[in-house]
C-alpha cells in the first residue's frame, strides 16, 4: 500500500488500513520534510507562538509505517503501477491518492517581498515574526482562512485591514442575509473590512485598489481559495473534475484501477445532496480514510456520503457548519443574526439539509444528526430557539 500525500487523509489512511487488519507494507510519502503535522492549528496556536508544531500524535514506527518526507510526488504511471517521485520510482499494488490543496496566489504577487500564504508550517513560521513586529498587515479575501488569520494578527496587535472583492465576507459560501451580519464582526475586533474592493497590484509595502486606494502593507497575506493539488497527475489517466479534483466514486476509487483518492484533493458523488461534492475540509480528510481502508481490505462496499462538517473560530466567535445548503428551498433563522449566538437551518421538502450554528453547538450536534436521518422538520417550531432542533421534528 502507497498513500502519495502526508497530511490528514494521508496519515489517517494510514492508520486506518492498520487498525482494519492490513499486515502488508504501508509507504507514506510527503513532499513536506516536517513530520506530518495538523493544519487547523496554523492560523491559531502555530501563528501566535503558542505552539511550536502541530506534529501528528501517531508512532509511525509502532505501525510498520514506511515515512518518506522531503518527496514530492511527481508523475503517475498505472500501466507500470509505479508512482513517480523526487527520490525515484515507487512500486504499487494499491495506491492511494492524498495530496490535499494548494492555495490559490494573487496574479502579480510573485517573487513580490512580504507578500505570503498560509497553508504549511514553514507559511506560519515565516508569518509568526511578522505578527510578532506587529506590523501593518493587509489581508486579501474574507473567507474561512481571511479571518482566521485576521483574528490571530488583531489578538497579536496588529493592525489589520481585510480587503474582499465581493460585497460581503464569505460571499463565496453564504447567502447574503446570512453573511452580512458578519461583517460587523471585523469592526467590533478593530479590523478594518473593506468589500468591493479589487488588488490592482501590490508593491513592497503597500497595496494598491482598483479605486486608487492605496493602503501600506507591513505584509500582505493572501488568503483567496485553495484548489486540489493535482497537477502532477496530468498524462496519467485519472479524470479530473473542472477544478482539478480527483473524481472519485461513491467508494472513493479514481478512474484508475487499483487507486483511489481522498480529502481535499478528491470529489465525490453524493447520493445524500444529488450532486458531487468537492469539501476541502478537516472533517472530510478524517472521515474519508476508514471508507478507502474498508473498500481496500473488505468485501463488503462501503459507500462514502457523509454530512459534510467543519468549523472556523474567528473574532471570538465558535462558527460551526454541517450539510449542504446549494439545493435548500427555505432558509429558517434561530435566533437574531445580529446577536451573539443564533443558528440558521436550510430546509429542502421540509427536510433539514444544512445548518450553520455560531456559539449553539448544541444545534449543531442535534442538527447534524437530524440531517444523517433525513428527518422532517417543523419550521414554526425550528424558528424557535428556546426549543431543542430536536425536538423540532414533524415527525
Amino acid at each position: 500500500m502507497v498513500v502519495a500525500g502526508a497530511g490528514m487523509a494521508g496519515v489517517q489512511t494510514a492508520v486506518a488500513l492498520r487498525e482494519q487488519g492490513f499486515k502488508g507494507p504501508v509507504t507514506v510519502i510527503g513532499a513536506e520534510p516536517h513530520q506530518p503535522y495538523d493544519r487547523p492549528p496554523l492560523s491559531k496556536a502555530v501563528l501566535l507562538g503558542k505552539a511550536e508544531d502541530s506534529a501528528f500524535d501517531v508512532d509511525f514506527e509502532s505501525l510498520g509505517v514506511d515515512l518518506r518526507l522531503g518527496c514530492e510526488a511527481l508523475g503517475l504511471r498505472p500501466a507500470e503501477h509505479e508512482l513517480d517521485t523526487e527520490q525515484g520510482p515507487v512500486p504499487y499494488d494499491v495506491l492511494v491518492l492524498a495530496t490535499g490543496a494548494e492555495p490559490i496566489t494573487l496574479p502579480g504577487t510573485e517573487g513580490v517581498p512580504g507578500v505570503h500564504l498560509l497553508r504549511t508550517l514553514d507559511d506560519a513560521e515565516r508569518l509568526r515574526p511578522v505578527l510578532a513586529r506587529q506590523h501593518e498587515i493587509v489581508v486579501v479575501g474574507a473567507g474561512w482562512i481571511g479571518a482566521e488569520f485576521a483574528t490571530a494578527a488583531r489578538e497579536a496587535g496588529c493592525a489589520v485591514t481585510v480587503v474582499e472583492a465581493a460585497d460581503r465576507p464569505l460571499a463565496g459560501a453564504l447567502p447574503a442575509e446570512v453573511a452580512a451580519p458578519m461583517a460587523a464582526w471585523y469592526a467590533d475586533a478593530g479590523a478594518d473590512l473593506r468589500t468591493h474592493a479589487r488588488v490592482e497590484r501590490v508593491e513592497p509595502g503597500a497595496v494598491l485598489l482598483a479605486d486608487g486606494t492605496r493602503l501600506a502593507a507591513g505584509a500582505v497575506v493572501v488568503g483567496i481559495g485553495a484548489r486540489p493539488a493535482t497537477a502532477w497527475l496530468a498524462g496519467s489517466g485519472v479524470a479530473l473534475g473542472p477544478h482539478g479534483d480527483v473524481l472519485a466514486d461513491d467508494r472513493l476509487r479514481t478512474s484508475v484501477e487499483d487507486v483511489y483518492a481522498v480529502g481535499d484533493c478528491a470529489s465525490f458523488p453524493s447520493a445524500r445532496y444529488g450532486e458531487r461534492l468537492l469539501v476541502h475540509h478537516w472533517d472530510n480528510a478524517l472521515q474519508g480514510p476508514r471508507t478507502v481502508a474498508a473498500n481496500i481490505l473488505g468485501e463488503t462496499p462501503a459507500l462514502y456520503d457523509p454530512v459534510p462538517y467543519f468549523w472556523s473560530e474567528q473574532f471570538g466567535r465558535f462558527v460551526q457548519y454541517a450539510g449542504h445548503h446549494a439545493a435548500a428551498d427555505r432558509m429558517v433563522r434561530r435566533g437574531d443574526l445580529q446577536g451573539p449566538a443564533w443558528t440558521v437551518c436550510w430546509l429542502r421538502e421540509d427536510h433539514l439539509v444544512a445548518l450553520l450554528a455560531v456559539g449553539r453547538p448544541r444545534d449543531l450536534a442535534q442538527g447534524r444528526r437530524l440531517i444523517e436521518a433525513g428527518r422532517r422538520m417543523d419550521a414554526e417550531a425550528l424558528a424557535d430557539p428556546a426549543k431543542p432542533l430536536k425536538d423540532s421534528t414533524a415527525d
